[in-house]
């Protein structure tokens, strides 16, 4: 009688709750990033019946992300926790036996390799490392581990100073640096070293290095079947200026510590992946054309006669990550098509088939493609579910069936009214091409009023939106906006052709896509053709700040780590080998003029539309130099402006939870601000 009348209390507060969402429209709060949950890496077990995974959440008082590792009973959908939460875990990954677990923690204070054995539930730490594992990877008899560390290079200043006391006050030794890549973004200024790769026993000890050279070493590592020796790939060229992405894949035998070479052409082979039979090896990578966006693709090479083949070079997709199945015959891909993730069976010879779609969901804050996916030994898999409605769950797939394992975001999804999301497809008004767009309708919308509208714009360039959950846009419609975003001629899921028709040519007709995706989303009969705001970070920041110099039509603006001016940004980006010989048709002491008329700053002198600009001051991608330009610029202008710098803040704002509530607060602060009254 008890239960019963616990489980009816329960009951009336549940449907109380539904009742009340219902009826009051709570839209979602800045604090709510606090309540948000999502999965990342599903490792599912070598038999099927069971996944572990890593639960994120965001700390409140910490603000940071915190993650644990979670178990889910592929039949029942049982969870469980398996480890404490900790502010970095990461990398589960099942023995071969299954009967180990070994992840990546930060329990002890620093990244180190842990075990747990599954039948008696003991922990430990077995590595005590200087630097942060990475890439684990098991032998195939359980008893090794291999992993890749960054491991220092020792190196001295050519100048040393006479005089200097023992006990002093001296200034800090000037930095003396001569090498090309010498800082990154999210790392700062690099130490002087390089990855290397290690081999540890299972049972733990000191780890042994096993290759050398001033070469980065590395990504995913596939075993011999006899574990005499692995595959994995590195860039060892010796001219990394010329051929920055020209990776290969490389045989390593432990005995002899040799090195065989298995790739050879100008492009990045990487991921490379033993069939179940020891017949084949699969890897990705393409031939490199030097074109600003190039698909890797599926190869398989025999290892008994050396021969290569290509399988997916009729998809016209980027793969992003495959795994063999058990008969040696198929491998299971992952690729986004028209901005949804895929998974499909590819066979060595015939004809695809595809499995299931609704993969993604880890980005959170913005709509952008991307998840992860694991396969047992039965054919069974485990992947991060996309819906527009909650960051990713946990899905399942057997025999043609898909099902959900997680509801982590349940709770918020019934305290908040989050915003639906609509597709529609717009045609350019350049080409007649197909440009795939989506609109967040603010909490309880109504198609008989008119609303602000926002266009967000994505970064990259060369990368996609799609119907995902993305919490910035959220908050952004939560506060009575309706957002509208796209994928405009650049942006991949679509082709190569499609990807490509800005290359040397961005900013270009992209614009015009965005503005015929604005012009169709008003014609729809709920906006205000008076209340339009845009936005964007990144490359978005990027065309947002070339949309103020080419149209008044928006109200106010804001560019998130925005690129001004081409040339100083090849010569102070952290990529700057890359992107100057990838984007862009010459140097740009060669060819200045081609990088001055893509560059916002050449239209500054037209801008009339109030514009904000939001960088990280630790941004090494597009550097808050960009947006100092370009604010100053405007002030000399005495065009409405403002800057705000984010402290600490890499080119991932979001990172810090209280920084993506802060994004969006800004943005709309903004475009309140400017939004016209009555």
């Amino acid at each position: 009688m008890k239960n019963k009348l616990h489980y009816s209390v329960l009951a009336t507060a549940f449907a109380a709750l539904v009742s009340f969402k219902a009826d009051e429209g709570q839209p979602l709060q800045y604090e709510d990033v606090f309540q948000l949950e999502y999965v990342t890496e599903p490792q599912i077990k070598a038999d099927g019946s069971a996944v572990v995974f890593v639960r994120n959440r965001f700390d409140q008082v910490q603000d940071k992300r915190l993650g644990s590792l979670w178990l889910s009973d592929t039949k029942s959908g049982q969870l469980r926790p398996l480890d404490a939460e900790k502010d970095d875990i990461s990398s589960p990954l099942w023995s071969p036996d299954g009967q180990k677990l070994a992840y990546i923690s930060a329990a002890s204070g620093s990244p180190q390799i842990h075990l747990r054995w599954m039948d008696t539930g003991q922990t430990a730490q077995i590595s005590h490392l200087p630097g942060s594992p990475s890439d684990l990877s098991w032998s195939p008899d359980g008893k090794w581990l291999v992993f890749s560390m960054f491991t220092p290079k020792k190196s001295e200043n050519p100048v040393q100073l006479p005089g200097k006391p023992e006990q002093n006050g001296w200034a800090k030794a000037p930095i003396y640096i001569d090498t090309m890549q010498y800082r990154a973004d999210g790392r700062g200024y690099l130490a002087s070293g390089y990855r290397q790769l290690y081999l540890m026993s299972a049972d733990g000890g000191t780890p042994i290095q096993l290759t050398q050279g001033d070469f980065e070493h590395g990504g995913k590592i596939s075993w011999q079947l006899d574990g005499k020796s692995f595959y994995f790939s590195a860039n060892r060229q010796d001219d990394k200026r010329a051929q920055a992405q020209n990776s290969e894949i490389y045989q390593l035998t432990l005995a002899e510590k040799q090195l065989k070479q298995i790739t050879d052409r100008f492009g990045p082979d990487h991921s490379p992946a033993l069939s179940p039979d020891g017949k084949w090896l699969a890897y990705l990578g393409y031939d490199d054309k030097k074109l600003a966006h190039q698909a890797d693709q599926l190869y398989v090479q025999n290892l008994a006669s050396g021969a290569v083949k290509a399988l997916t070079t009729d998809l016209d997709r980027s793969i992003d990550s495959f795994a063999w199945a058990a008969d040696s015959e198929q491998l299971y891909i992952q690729y986004d098509d028209a901005a949804e993730g895929k998974i499909a069976l590819q066979p060595l010879s015939g004809k695809r088939k595809v499995l299931l779609d609704q993969l993604g969901g880890s980005s959170y804050s913005r709509p952008y493609t991307g998840g992860s996916f694991s396969v047992s030994g039965n054919g069974a898999l485990a992947y991060t579910k996309m819906s527009a409605k909650a960051p990713a769950e946990l899905g399942y797939f057997r025999n043609g069936s898909t099902k959900q394992l997680t509801e982590l975001n349940k709770d918020l999804q019934l305290a908040r009214d989050i915003g639906d999301v609509e597709e529609f497809w717009v045609t350019s008004s350049v080409d007649q091409r197909k440009l795939q767009s989506w609109l967040i309708l603010p909490p309880n919308f109504d198609r008989s009023k008119k609303y602000p509208l926002i266009l967000e714009i994505h970064g990259g360039p060369h990368t996609a939106y799609g119907p995902v959950f993305a919490m910035e846009l959220q908050l952004m419609a939560a506060q009575g906006y309706v957002v509208l975003y796209s994928n405009p001629r650049g942006s991949t899921s679509y082709g190569m052709e499609f990807a490509n028709l800005i290359h040397h040519n961005f900013p270009s007709q992209d614009y015009n896509d965005l503005m015929d995706t604005v012009d169709a989303t008003i014609a729809k009969g709920f906006i205000d053709p008076e209340q339009l705001f845009v936005t964007g970070g990144s490359g978005g920041g990027l065309l947002t700040s070339w949309i103020v110099g080419h149209t008044n039509r928006f109200k106010a603006a804001v560019a998130v780590n925005p690129v001004i001016n081409w040339f100083s940004f090849v010569l102070n980006a952290d990529m700057y080998n890359y992107f100057s010989q990838y984007w862009f048709p010459a140097m740009p002491w060669e060819n200045p003029q081609h990088y001055l008329k893509h560059s916002p700053i050449s239209y500054v002198g037209n801008v009339k539309t109030p514009t904000m600009l939001m960088t990280g001051e630790s941004d090494h991608r597009t550097p808050i130099s960009e947006t100092e330009q370009f604010y100053q610029a405007l002030q000399l202008r005495g065009v409405e402006t403002a800057m705000v710098r984010i402290p600490g803040a890499s080119h991932g704002i979001h990172i810090r939870p209280s920084n993506m509530m802060a994004k969006p607060a800004y943005i709309t602060y903004w475009f309140n601000k400017h939004k016209s009254k009555g």
